[in-house]
């Protein structure tokens, strides 16, 4: 019964990303073509959520659902990493035409060739998996 409620966000947030048209090909297009300010948008206010919860979680010590304070460690200072990481994500994304979140949300709206992208999104992590030792981190 406590898994029912992760399939109920699950549920709930990819009919926000449905609604919203986030998980659209023609709007995630017209994004990388700097043609509309959409997509932009969605992302910046789950920036701002994140922010501000992240600030809320910090200031009054929220604790984790074991009743255990939430830890958020500082991010190490390095540029490459972030960039090559960036420039990879976002070449998949511009590429393909959706980012890993919505795949599963595409499959179950009936878009069936989006399993060879999430083929390619699982071969893509084990290929990270078996080269993480060797990447910088």
């Amino acid at each position: 019964m406590n898994v029912l409620k992760y399939f109920l966000v699950g549920f709930l947030f990819g009919i926000v990303l449905t609604k919203s048209e986030a998980v659209s090909w023609y709007r995630i297009y017209e994004m990388f073509q700097f043609q509309s300010f959409h997509m932009y948008g969605i992302i910046g206010v789950a920036v701002a959520t994140g922010v501000i919860g992240v600030q809320i979680i910090k200031r009054k010590n929220i604790k984790d659902i074991n009743g255990l304070p939430i830890e958020i460690l500082d991010k190490e200072n390095s540029s490459i990493r972030y960039l090559v990481g960036g420039i990879s994500f976002g070449l998949g994304w511009a590429l393909v035409g959706s980012c890993p979140g919505p795949i599963f949300i595409l499959i179950g709206a009936g878009f069936l060739p989006v399993i060879i992208v999430l083929i390619g999104a699982l071969i893509g992590t084990v290929i990270y998996g078996a080269l993480r030792s060797k990447l910088p981190h």
